[in-house]
């Protein structure tokens, strides 16, 4: 756990807030331009199943942040108890809607509900968060697929300090479709030397010691200390998990995989939690939602006008 007075860092902070308000800001100047040029407003269906809060509230989100860029968001809200084959006929219908450019199944779905059968009926070329097995697939092969938004995210996060990552030993901690295995498949293609770990691995400090990257994704809190990381290295947090309320802290504290205030006295730069990688998710997300309606439009991706 963190001290209650912690040093202050050494490590230069990732402000994931400023990042993400930068591609949504160019996000919104090429959808400005598809809707002058094409007459073609980019729109993404959201499909939420249950009433799960942390869902509902990263749902609600989403349709924001795509109305503040000029997107059209549909949110489809299903009950709890909603049967297999009504989600499938409802993304169905989704897969056959022309004015649908981009679907999202919001994970985790209700226990009666197969997530790998949901995805795998989804339109790969609306796949918006990359999960189809085509767009796993297209990722491993190294060719033009759609990448699950927060692995696109954690990679503008980590380019935000350094542009050149050809040959720096990259350890990923965690091995989820979502997270863990694009990310590894990202940095691969960035020319790094990649090795993924899990929870499981024997000698796990041991292995983030050596990484110039370290990414944790992994589900546990604080599981990353401060003495597994390597000096200057660059740290990026995946996780997200409340801690039990203590005293007065009715809601419990959020933090990430790592202890945000051992590692930041040793990394080169970190992101913290939250604002570090959840606002490049979202960010990310409606980056794809563009990139698929042009697609699926078949019109040319516009530039942004003021990218240097």
């Amino acid at each position: 756990m963190a001290d209650e007075n912690p040093t202050p860092p050494t490590a230069k902070i990732i402000d994931g807030t400023a990042i993400a308000a930068r591609v949504r800001a160019s996000v919104a100047r090429r959808t400005a331009i598809l809707k002058t040029e094409f007459d073609l407003t980019p729109t993404l269906a959201v499909v939420l199943v249950g009433d799960d809060p942390a869902s509902q509230i990263y749902v609600g989100m989403k349709t924001k942040r795509a109305a503040e860029v000029g997107m059209k968001a549909r949110d489809i809200d299903m009950s709890a108890s909603a049967a297999q084959g009504q989600v499938i006929e409802v993304v169905e219908q989704l897969n056959a809607d022309k004015d649908v450019h981009a679907i999202l199944v919001q994970l985790p779905l209700p226990p009666q509900i197969k997530a790998e059968e949901v995805i795998d009926i989804l339109d790969p070329a609306k796949d918006v968060d990359g999960l189809h097995i085509i767009n796993t697939g297209l990722l491993t092969s190294g060719r033009v697929g759609v990448v699950p938004a927060t692995p696109l995210g954690c990679l503008a996060l980590i380019k935000s300090v350094t542009q050149d990552l050809e040959g720096l030993d990259a350890v990923v901690v965690g091995r989820s479709n979502l997270v863990g295995k694009p990310i590894a498949q990202l940095l691969l293609r960035e020319h790094c030397s990649v090795t993924t770990v899990h929870s499981r691995t024997r000698n796990l400090d041991e292995i983030c010691r050596r990484a110039d990257i370290l990414v944790a994704a992994v589900g546990r809190p604080e599981m990353v200390r401060g003495d597994w990381i390597k000096p200057g290295a660059i740290v990026i947090d995946v996780g997200i998990n409340r801690l039990e309320p203590q005293g007065a802290d009715e809601k419990g504290r959020l933090v990430g995989d790592v202890n945000f205030a051992e590692a930041a006295q040793v990394a080169g730069a970190i992101t913290p939690v939250p604002k570090g990688v959840g606002p490049m998710t979202i960010a990310c997300l409606l980056q794809n939602t563009l990139a698929l309606a042009c697609r699926n439009a078949g019109v040319p991706m516009p530039k942004d006008p003021e990218a240097a």
